[in-house]
């Protein structure tokens, strides 16, 4: 078993992580940032592959994740459950490319109580994760399994050589630009609107427009969003920009309209012309993941363990 370094603290470096540590490896995360500072603390966390190509590997990925999503769904701590919701389209719509990664999809129409405006969509069972919990069982788990979590900047992490390991594994996000000199992960910006819970249970989606929307359902509140700004790097939030996606969120929820918005937040997607995960040499590459971190973790986690297990 090898002593491995993994850069970053995002879903994907604790997941890859915990799966390392789970195959016996000697497991250290450093990074800049703590969970809960990173962007997958922002996301909606709805398993949905989006803003993350090639094709092919995404949908094996995202299978595989959606399996180990089901499974931990039977543990509350997670913060993992199993949620149906609804994809809504204007126009007729082929099915969706990722198909094969969902066990059941099922049409629905005008006729079937589609929002206003709507004439086609597809219901679907999906995971839906609560971040802050979810980031911290990840965390106990890791810690479980004897590894261990450091915030340091990733220059001292260069400047130590890699730190002793015999694999470093990345997974720095938008760190990869200075980390793996990789200046084609671009952000793209994502705003999000914290609603009190209405009593709504299900989740909609429309991706189909100039910029995603998603109402989506937690415990305690209700995430709606959002925005799509490919090279935008602010994370203040923007007043216009949410009265937009609250506007939009009510056409999908009417019920929305008049719900106590809680807070706003935003965070930097880690976008990649395709997903990066191979090895090199004693590193390990795992980033570009788009918008589609939570939905790639445990598939790409997999690889990883892979990757770093082939000497």
């Amino acid at each position: 078993m090898a002593r491995v370094i993994v850069v970053g603290a995002g879903v994907i470096g604790l997941t890859s992580a915990v799966r390392l540590a789970e195959a016996g490896h000697r497991v250290d995360v450093l990074a800049r940032d703590l969970p809960r500072e990173t962007t997958s603390a922002v996301a909606a966390a709805l398993w949905y592959p989006y803003l993350a190509l090639p094709q092919d590997r995404v949908t094996a990925w995202a299978a595989r994740s959606y399996e180990a999503f089901a499974a931990l769904a039977a543990q509350p701590a997670s913060g993992v459950r199993m949620q149906s919701g609804t994809e809504v389209f204007r126009e007729v719509t082929p099915d969706p490319w990722w198909l094969d990664a969902v066990p059941a999809l099922r049409r629905v129409t005008a006729g079937d109580g589609l929002p206003d405006g709507y004439v086609d969509g597809w219901t679907f069972v999906t995971p839906v994760v609560e971040m802050p919990v979810y980031l911290d069982w990840l965390v106990a788990r890791l810690t479980e399994l004897g590894g261990t979590l450091t915030r340091l900047s990733l220059g001292g992490l260069a400047a130590t050589g890699g730190g002793g390991a015999d694999v470093v594994v990345a997974c720095a996000g938008l760190g990869a630009r200075l980390f793996a000199e990789d200046w084609t992960v671009v952000p793209v910006r994502g705003q999000v609107v914290l609603l009190r819970q209405v009593g709504l249970r299900e989740w909609w989606l429309d991706t189909a427009g100039e910029r995603p929307t998603y109402v989506v359902p937690r415990a305690s509140d209700i995430v709606v969003g959002g925005t799509e700004e490919h090279g935008e790097w602010s994370r203040t939030p923007d007043p216009d920009a949410a009265r937009d996606i609250l506007d939009r969120a009510a056409t999908l929820v009417p019920a929305l309209r008049d719900a106590t918005v809680l807070r706003h937040k935003v965070g930097l997607r880690p976008a990649r012309p395709s997903v990066r995960l191979e090895r090199e040499g004693d590193v390990v590459h795992c980033y570009g993941h788009g918008g589609a971190g939570i939905t790639l973790s445990w598939g790409c986690a997999d690889e990883v363990v892979e990757l770093v297990g082939s000497g």
